[in-house]
C-alpha cells in the first residue's frame, strides 16, 4: 500500500513540476505578447527558441526519477529513448498515420468548396527533413515524450486501463498548453477553439498509447509519432481552414474508436490466442 501511494505522489508531483515549470515561461510569453510592459532582451527570450517552456515535462521525469531511482533508473529512461527494437510494422504507423489524417481533412475540405492553403513546403524535401529534425527535438517530442509517455503513462497504467489512463493523461495535456492559446505566433491555438484542442489531445492521447504500448514501452517511437503530427501540420496546413479543422477532429475520432474496437480498451494491445484452443 504504502508503495502504491508514493507512486500515487511522485505521479501529481510529476505534475505539478512539469506545469510549474512549462508555466513559469510561458504565461510570462503570453502576458508579454498580448502588451504587458517588458525589457526587450526578456520578450526576445520569452518569444525566441531558447525559451525552455516545453521541457517541463522532461525536466520533471528526470528530476523524479533520479530522486527515486538514482543514475540507475536515469539510464533505463534515456534507453527506452533510443529503444528502435520494436516490430518494423509499427513505423507503418507512426510514420504514416499522421499524414493520412491531415491529409485527408484536408482534401475534404478542399473538396467542399475551401481555399487551399499554401502547400509550397511540398516541393522542398531538404526543408522537410530539416523541419523533422528541428521538430523532434525543440517542436515537442524530446521535450514532451520522456515526460507523458515515459514517466506518467505507465503510472496510469498501473492503476487504470489504458483507455481510462489515456483520457486522463490526455485532457491534462490539454490543460498543459492553456498558455499558448494566448501567445499569437502560436497559430494552431491562437484563438482557436480550446475544448476542440481538448478533444483532440484526449484523442491523441488514446493513439500515443496504442502506438507506446504495441512498441514495449519505446518513448523513441512515441516521440517519432508527436514528430510526425507536428510536421504534418506543417506539410498540410489543414488546421488554417474551417471545415479541414472539423474534418480533421471528425477523422482522428473515427480512427481512436476503430483502434479502440480492433485493439481493445483494456491494454490497446491485441491478445494472442492461445494455440491449443
Amino acid at each position: 500500500m504504502k508503495r502504491d501511494r508514493s507512486k500515487n505522489r511522485n505521479l501529481w508531483l510529476f505534475f505539478l513540476i512539469a506545469f510549474a515549470f512549462t508555466w513559469l515561461f510561458w504565461i510570462p510569453e503570453a502576458l508579454v505578447s498580448q502588451g504587458l510592459p517588458a525589457p526587450s532582451i526578456l520578450v526576445s527570450f520569452l518569444s525566441g527558441p531558447l525559451n525552455p517552456a516545453a521541457f517541463g515535462p522532461l525536466v520533471a521525469a528526470f528530476s523524479l526519477t533520479y530522486l527515486n531511482e538514482g543514475k540507475q533508473g536515469i539510464t533505463k529512461l534515456l534507453r527506452r529513448g533510443v529503444n528502435y527494437r520494436f516490430g518494423k510494422e509499427w513505423h507503418i504507423p507512426v510514420f504514416l498515420l499522421f499524414p493520412a489524417v491531415t491529409g485527408a481533412a484536408l482534401l475534404l475540405a478542399t473538396l467542399s468548396g475551401e481555399a487551399a492553403p499554401d502547400l509550397s513546403v511540398l516541393s522542398n524535401p531538404l526543408l522537410i527533413v530539416v523541419a523533422f529534425f528541428y521538430i523532434f527535438f525543440l517542436g515537442g517530442p524530446l521535450e514532451e515524450e520522456f515526460g507523458w509517455r515515459g514517466y506518467a503513462l505507465d503510472r496510469l497504467q498501473a492503476r487504470y486501463n489504458a483507455l481510462i489512463s489515456s483520457v486522463i493523461l490526455g485532457f491534462i495535456w490539454g490543460l498543459w498548453h492553456l498558455p499558448l492559446f494566448f501567445i499569437p505566433t502560436q497559430t494552431i491555438y491562437y484563438q482557436k477553439p480550446i475544448w476542440g484542442m481538448m478533444v483532440s489531445l484526449v484523442l491523441y492521447a488514446i493513439l500515443f498509447t496504442w502506438i507506446y504500448n504495441n512498441t514495449g514501452g519505446s518513448i523513441l517511437a512515441a516521440m517519432l509519432f508527436h514528430t510526425m503530427g507536428n510536421l504534418s501540420h506543417f506539410m498540410l496546413p489543414t488546421l488554417q481552414t474551417d471545415l479541414g479543422s472539423l474534418y480533421y477532429l471528425i477523422i482522428l475520432l473515427i480512427t481512436a474508436i476503430a483502434v479502440l474496437t480492433v485493439w481493445g480498451p483494456k491494454n490497446l494491445v491485441r491478445q494472442k490466442r492461445n494455440k491449443e484452443s
